[in-house]
């Protein structure tokens, strides 16, 4: 029987399942090499240290975040502010969706995201710039008063910190959340009209 060609995408799908398993402080290369029935030197091969290996592993899901956020600004032909509005729903979903459907992991990447501060900034930077993308719509349309589409994409993204940082999940739960969200993009929202 011919065996299934091991690709960097097998690896990280079995460095998940070992990390969701055993936790980032006991998974091991040797335990991910195993799930796949190969060598640790086989991983090795695709990546050269556990470090690099935590890293790709936590790029890739907080890859998946930036692909349907960017696929919902190209598919919507809603006016700025909607697809503003539409956009920070996404994410603070996507976040709250992570943190409650697979508790062990989400914590698993917490700890990874403190190793990983550059794919980290990478993850940020690259939402920040679709933020910044919307809002020149806005200008563009007319619809928002926005002098420095960075910074004021930079301000936003900052402002909704409390419904996408990791670091506030617990409070994801309460069940006043909701409102407290809509709260602040609309506040926002007023701040940004022309």
């Amino acid at each position: 029987m011919p065996t299934e060609t091991l690709t960097a995408e097998r690896i990280l799908e079995a460095t998940e399942e070992v990390l969701r398993r055993y936790g980032p402080a006991k998974a091991t290369v040797v335990d991910v090499a195993r799930v796949l029935g190969v060598s640790h030197g086989s991983v090795y091969r695709h990546f050269r240290t556990k470090a690099a290996l935590r890293e790709a592993v936590t790029e890739r899901w907080l890859s998946k975040a930036e692909v349907a956020l960017a696929e919902l600004i190209a598919a919507s032909g809603e006016p700025a502010a909607q697809k503003l509005r539409a956009w920070f729903t996404e994410l603070f979903t996507a976040k709250r969706r992570k943190a409650g459907d697979d508790p062990e992991l989400f914590a698993t990447f917490g700890v990874l995201i403190e190793d990983s501060s550059g794919v980290v900034e990478h993850h940020i930077d690259v939402l920040i710039d679709q933020v910044r993308t919307i809002v020149e719509e806005g200008v563009r349309e007319g619809e928002f008063t926005a002098p420095d589409p960075a910074a004021t994409a930079r301000a936003l993204f900052d402002a909704t910190t409390r419904f996408h940082d990791p670091e506030y999940a617990p409070q994801w739960r309460r069940a006043t959340i909701d409102a407290e969200f809509d709260a602040v993009v609309d506040l926002l929202l007023r701040g940004l009209r022309a």
